[in-house]
């Protein structure tokens, strides 16, 4: 956290430029933003992010910028469309290029799908476990000619639980990027421990 405002890093796991995974991370940031929350959004529509390659992509032109920004979020939102089940290869790729940066952090999930996005929203879980992040216990999916209409969210219902995960985020996040700042900070055990040397 960075002056007592919760830091969250939307990300958009889309190429396409009438998006509606954009919308709803969008309307996330103006909601999160109009509680208290800075919020930055990563789109790779706006912003290249080349597939991710161990062997050169850490040293890639656009790799420090957006490392300093993730290593800077406490929070993670996560948003993809559900392709065949599975997250997006857009998302998958933002994902690849870190791991500790998401040590200790809380990770929030929307999906359009025609599904519920059950696979994928628990694909984005495992994804948080195998980075040492937390997740929230429940994901939001939505239908795009149900819930948007003209980029714009329109279901009251989608709404309504944008509006708790909004909540949720700002209660859950502050108390994690709160615990997390401790652990870092203190010389008890913990997962993050392993991290101390390197904060």
């Amino acid at each position: 956290m960075r002056d007592g405002k919760l830091q969250v890093l939307g990300v958009v796991g889309s190429l396409n430029q009438n998006s509606v995974t954009r919308v709803v991370i969008q309307h996330l940031a103006t909601a999160l933003q109009s509680q208290g929350c800075e919020v930055d959004i990563f789109d790779p529509i706006k912003e290249q992010l080349g597939l991710f390659n161990p062997d050169s992509s850490y040293t890639g032109p656009n790799y420090a910028a957006l490392q300093k920004r993730v290593e800077a979020a406490d929070v993670l939102l996560l948003g993809t469309p559900d392709y065949h089940g599975s997250v997006s290869s857009t998302l998958k790729n933002f994902l690849d290029h870190f791991w500790e940066e998401f040590a200790g952090k809380l990770f929030a999930t929307v999906v359009a799908s025609h599904e519920k996005g059950l696979t994928v929203t628990d694909q984005l879980r495992t994804v948080a476990r195998q980075c040492y992040a937390w997740s929230m216990p429940y994901g939001v999916s939505f239908i795009d000619r149900e819930d948007l209409k003209d980029g714009v969210v329109t279901s009251d219902q989608l709404k309504k639980r944008l509006d708790m995960l909004v909540q949720d985020i700002c209660h859950y996040g502050k108390l994690i990027a709160e615990q997390r700042f401790r652990d870092l900070n203190n010389n008890t055990p913990g997962f993050l421990a392993r991290y101390r040397a390197k904060k």
